[in-house]
């Protein structure tokens, strides 16, 4: 893609608009920021730094329309007004992670799913740093792709790709795509339509040949449905805790073992990331590693001595006895039932917030056998307290962290669990999980 002299427009400066900006400015277009929000102090700084030219708070759209190409962050919505202008004067519109892909050549890993996606990641990632490559970690998860490719030279990037991202996605290709799972979630951007969020998904093949590789829960019931209506090009490697491969990976008398690449095994005991979801991101990602031709001893090690990401499943303190855990990253239904399968002791649950189109019935059967308080942590709460009223004894309502956590140390007994684990987008109360997470971890600290 040759934009030398031409005329980009970044729309939202954040972690991937800002990147976005800095790769087409060292590419020699002429680029204007425009941010209908407030940008915040560190990437206003980044945008002077490097003599861009930006606004906030507003969309001069006289600028906007003369554009030759408009990059989007992965927020904004198709609806708004200012991208129904743009399609209606006819402008290509693509994103950060599609525009950076034009300008390099390093090999990609691609993970998406609903759940599991940011700890495959993480954990891909930290596998091909101890390998000692020269590798990227961009998409949802660490800094922004482009503007690692604008100033960085490295030869493999590992990225977690959001539905969201994948809908802006053309000519973008994975050479190693991984997908973890399909469940419901972000039905409200899909019209409650469970196929349209599945395709979006599949996505993540898009322009895969015979050389590339398709890494996929065979567990998966919505996954392999959809295998059975699609030709793909890719090599199909499965990963299951329950069937067997001659060329995947699967779990069998306490055994995780990887066939690809000669046989590689290990004793799930020795895994870093416990429960069974977790096993499934380790296969995944001990896939990835012996496509990638990493050592087998390299693979053992990052399995077994990774370090989960921030508010998932996160350990915050004991106070008296209880246990506070903090997973603020659960922002959909499958994500906490996850959690609360993982629960060893009796759990409060604080639970709320925006609900993404959430059926709170799939929990029921789980609450009932690990729940014995609920705590509402949002400002619309009746969808869970009708769902669970009769299920569970205690049910009350806090309107900030501080107030849950006090609830939480009130209803529990030493021994017991406070568990957050929303099933919920954070944005009524908080401006995002991981602010979400750190108020929880402060109100902790301070009982």
């Amino acid at each position: 893609m040759n934009i030398q002299n031409k005329i980009v427009v970044v729309l939202g400066a954040g972690e991937s608009g800002v990147g976005a900006a800095i790769l087409a400015k060292v590419k020699g277009a002429n680029v204007f920021v425009s941010d209908f929000g407030s940008i915040k102090d560190s990437f206003q700084g980044e945008l002077n730094e490097h003599q861009l030219d930006w606004e906030q708070r507003t969309h001069s759209m006289d600028r906007i329309l003369e554009a030759d190409l408009v990059i989007k962050s992965p927020g904004i919505p198709q609806k708004a007004p200012v991208m129904k202008a743009i399609r209606e004067k006819g402008i290509k519109v693509i994103s950060e992670i599609e525009f950076a892909g034009y300008f390099t050549t390093a090999k990609k890993v691609c993970i998406t799913g609903s759940n599991g996606k940011t700890t495959t990641t993480m954990l891909i990632h930290h596998m091909l740093k101890k390998a000692g490559l020269k590798v990227g970690l961009a998409g949802n998860v660490g800094y922004s792709f482009a503007k690692q490719v604008a100033l960085e030279d490295n030869e493999i990037y590992v990225l977690e790709l959001s539905s969201f991202q994948l809908d802006d996605m053309e000519d973008f290709k994975a050479e190693i795509a991984i997908l973890t799972n399909i469940t419901p979630d972000h039905l409200d951007r899909y019209e409650y339509n469970m196929q349209l969020y599945v395709n979006s998904k599949f996505r993540i093949l898009n322009n895969q040949t015979a050389g590339d590789y398709f890494i996929y829960n065979a567990d998966d019931k919505t996954i392999l449905a959809e295998l059975e209506k699609r030709s793909i090009s890719a090599q199909k490697l499965p990963f299951s805790l329950t069937q067997e491969f001659e060329q995947g990976a699967y779990t069998a008398n306490k055994q995780l073992i990887i066939n690809f690449n000669n046989q590689f095994t290990m004793s799930i005991h020795e895994l870093a990331l416990k429960g069974k979801h977790n096993t499934q991101n380790s296969l995944a990602s001990g896939l990835a590693g012996r496509i990638l031709d990493i050592r087998k001893d390299i693979v053992r090690e990052s399995l077994s001595d990774f370090v989960n990401v921030e508010h998932r499943l996160e350990f915050v303190a004991k106070v008296c006895g209880i246990e506070f855990i903090n997973d603020s990253k659960a922002t959909n239904i499958n994500s906490t039932w996850f959690a609360l399968e993982s629960m060893e002791q009796p759990t409060i649950w604080i639970v709320g917030g925006v609900d993404k189109g959430n059926d709170y019935s799939e929990l029921v059967e789980l609450v009932k056998e690990k729940v014995k308080a609920i705590i509402c942590l949002g400002k619309d709460n009746q969808k869970i307290i009708d769902t669970f009223s009769g299920h569970v004894e205690t049910i009350v309502e806090a309107g900030s962290a501080m107030e849950a956590v006090a609830y939480g140390y009130r209803l529990a007994k030493k021994d017991e669990t406070v568990l957050l684990s929303p099933a919920c987008a954070s944005f009524d109360l908080f401006e995002n999980y991981e602010d979400r997470g750190n108020q929880f971890k402060e109100a902790v600290r301070s009982l």
